[in-house]
């Protein structure tokens, strides 16, 4: 599964950066995203080969801080392109004759420096929030990577006002990426049901079906992290979830972006044939 995340990912940026046809605002983010998945991933598969194969699931308290500030800061930026794909489908849809002059290479660029800044910041207040109320020299996770909330159940002291002050930074940090998608997609679809003929709804809406579907897997699989690790006790049922979110999401997007996508395909096959 990692196997197959590194090389859809990197098929796709190298098709986005090599093909000139695919050098405009949408291919850009989703170019940016993969790159994030990459990150995202590789934060916390490496590790789980590792104690697959050691069978140990110790890691240091240094190294699982490391490892959480990384998740922290690529998940985020994942959530903020979606959302800056999002205002991009909604420019397209709604702007369509004004498409070039509001997404500029300069806004595009804007969006992407601001997604990483925004998700640097996230991961460090996560981190001082658990330095607050942890402390270990070694630490037992009872998943395949240091999630947050797991650190905080390892903490001495009570831990649920912790656990809502961790909720509460998702919930800042989560909510104007959310809100944002789900503007842009009311604005989509009110503009959309204005289409007289069915075919112009048809050819309107697949050009944000690939971005839908990776918005619902990506926010589907997070709730469902967060829910079981609210909720169950079971460390079965919380890893389960885990892996979906952060194997299952990063693997699935490439399939989703280009399956479903002719110029990605044939810029795959363009590149394929000039490498080989």
């Amino acid at each position: 599964m990692y196997l197959v995340t590194m090389l859809g990912n990197l098929l796709i940026i190298l098709a986005v950066t090599s093909d000139p046809h695919l050098h405009t605002p949408m291919y850009f983010f989703l170019s940016h995203l993969s790159l994030a998945d990459i990150g995202f991933v590789s934060t916390t598969v490496p590790k789980m080969i590792v104690d697959i194969q050691t069978h140990s699931t110790v890691i240091s308290y240094e190294g699982c801080l490391t490892q959480m500030g990384f998740f922290t800061l690529f998940g985020c930026m994942d959530g903020m392109l979606l959302t800056a794909m999002a205002y991009d489908r909604f420019v397209a849809i709604c702007h369509p004759l004004h498409y070039m002059v509001i997404m500029s290479p300069r806004l595009c660029c804007s969006l992407v420096l601001v997604s990483f800044f925004v998700s640097l910041l996230d991961s460090q207040v996560h981190n001082l929030i658990v330095l607050q109320f942890t402390c270990f020299k070694d630490v037992e996770i009872p998943n395949f990577f240091c999630d947050p909330s797991q650190l905080l159940k390892l903490a001495c002291s009570d831990t649920f006002t912790k656990a809502i002050v961790m909720y509460l930074v998702v919930a800042i940090f989560a909510f104007p990426s959310f809100s944002g998608i789900f503007f842009s997609y009311y604005e989509i679809l009110s503009s959309i049901l204005r289409v007289s003929s069915s075919g112009g709804k048809y050819k309107a809406f697949s050009t944000c079906g690939s971005h839908l579907a990776g918005v619902c897997l990506f926010y589907g699989t997070g709730l469902g992290v967060y829910l079981s690790s609210a909720a169950s006790q079971s460390p079965r049922k919380s890893a389960v979830a885990s892996v979906m979110y952060t194997v299952g999401t990063p693997m699935l997007n490439p399939f989703i972006y280009s399956l479903r996508n002719r110029d990605i395909k044939g810029a795959m096959w363009r590149f394929l044939r000039k490498t080989i």
